[in-house]
């Protein structure tokens, strides 16, 4: 009776939790020592005895090898579980961001394509599946990749890195549902410290507590090469950019069986630590887009309107695409962001009511013909960037001349401003930056907004 009584006291209390979600997503990737193939193998083998589904993001090259060398067992263990992408070749120069920094935009999306989408083929006729998601080799990270994986039919932009954030949680962006930059959400237990686990414990519990109001996603993150090797296999033959053809490779140092052992406890004792927390499901890539509402929503005209007015910013569960989108009377749609930024000239500090309604149609046929935002929006001979023309538009009051306002994209803060610790990867070429994907990036943060739980 007792019993009974506390369970009807804490009903309420379980009703008000969000749901809490847990992802664990293997980089497979290591194509050059055959002995990640059974580190893989063993990941997927136990968890699957465990009851867990992983996600593992399969390099191209990886999985041609496997086929290559008859690891049926590997591929068969694999597919039980969820399959992700990961890049064609992974370290073999150029990386994704070396090639796409140095291209117009709409070409970088084509480049990627005819670089990475080879891979993903291989992968699906592999596997016999299209993968969930995709993520970039170490924080190699690049916005066309957006419009490809969307082409493709891949939903999900899974992966860890500080290019572009949103509260350390899931976000939209580009199209993709983004499980990215969760800061401190990410967690990983120290393989090659199994006597740190129970303060790693603890630390999930904790912020298992944190989400347990508003709900929200936790993910942790390991390579199947990290339990058979000391060392990251790319490390030793493609660092700094380095090319090292086939027949030149290097292995990796190798871990002591006894080390093997230790490292795989600390992780299937983490994992069963998850499973024993109530509210906590572990799901995989594929499973994400149901667990978040259809972003391709607009608010009102009003709501657009006022908030445009105020800031250029997100707005609940809105972009400015959004907020935009609506002020112009379209119908709710996905666009991508400008290509580049426009400036401003004008003959002087208004419009006339017939040449602003002109701008206005301009604006419309672009977005309808080219699926993104424009960068500049004609009236007449004069031109409005596109800041100025959201702005001027939320200020429009109707009269027959309209103020030109200079419009401020508060959105852009979620950008990373450091391009050196953002692409920070030792395959990266020494002193490798990319200061035009942040760029690209912040232009692209017109679509960024959050993704809102079920």
């Amino acid at each position: 009776m007792r019993f009974l009584l506390a369970l009807l006291l804490a009903l309420p209390l379980l009703a008000q939790t969000k749901p809490i979600y847990y992802l664990l997503w293997f980089d497979t990737e290591d194509y050059v020592d055959p002995a990640s193939d059974d580190a893989a193998l063993r990941l997927a083998q136990t968890l699957e005895k465990m009851g867990v589904r992983a996600t593992f993001k399969v390099v191209g090259e990886k999985a041609r090898r496997l086929e290559k060398r008859d690891r049926r067992d590997v591929i068969t263990a694999l597919s039980r579980h969820d399959i992700g992408y990961h890049t064609n070749y992974h370290s073999i120069p150029p990386a994704p961001a070396a090639y796409q920094r140095i291209l117009h935009p709409l070409e970088a999306v084509e480049e990627f394509t005819r670089r990475e989408e080879p891979g993903l083929r291989d992968i699906q006729r592999i596997f016999g599946v299209l993968p969930s998601c995709y993520g970039q080799p170490g924080d190699s990270w690049g916005p066309a990749a957006n419009v490809a994986l969307r082409r493709w039919g891949v939903p999900v932009y899974m992966d860890d890195g500080g290019q572009v954030g949103l509260n350390g949680q899931p976000f939209w962006l580009g199209g993709m549902l983004y499980v990215f930059n969760l800061k401190g959400k990410t967690l990983r237990p120290d393989i090659n410290k199994p006597e740190t686990l129970d303060a790693t414990n603890q630390k999930f519990d904790g912020i298992v507590s944190a989400l347990r109001e508003k709900g929200g996603v936790i993910q942790t993150y390991f390579h199947p090469t990290e339990f058979s090797a000391t060392e990251f296999w790319d490390g030793v033959n493609f660092l700094g950019g380095n090319y090292t053809p086939p027949e030149g490779y290097k292995m990796p140092r190798r871990r002591s069986p006894e080390s093997a052992e230790a490292a795989y406890k600390a992780l299937f004792d983490f994992v069963r630590h998850v499973q024993s927390i109530p509210g906590v499901q572990i799901v995989t890539a594929r499973q994400m887009p149901l667990f978040f509402h259809n972003p391709v929503q607009l608010p009102t005209a009003a709501e657009a309107r006022r908030h445009l007015q105020s800031a250029i910013d997100i707005q609940g569960p809105y972009s400015a695409a959004d907020q935009l989108l609506s002020l112009l009377g379209l119908e709710p749609q996905y666009v991508d962001g400008p290509v580049a930024r426009g400036t401003s000239v004008t003959a002087g500090p208004t419009l006339s009511r017939m040449l602003f309604e002109r701008a206005k149609q301009d604006a419309i046929g672009y977005i309808q013909a080219h699926k993104r935002l424009p960068h500049t929006i004609w009236a007449g001979s004069d031109r409005l960037s596109l800041p100025d023309f959201a702005a001027t538009l939320a200020h429009d009051n109707g009269g027959p001349e309209i103020q030109i306002h200079k419009g401020v994209t508060a959105f852009e803060r979620h950008v990373a401003a450091d391009t050196d610790k953002t692409y920070g990867w030792v395959i990266h070429p020494k002193g490798f930056s990319a200061p035009e994907l942040l760029e690209q990036a912040r232009l692209q943060a017109w679509t960024l907004k959050p993704a809102v739980l079920r």
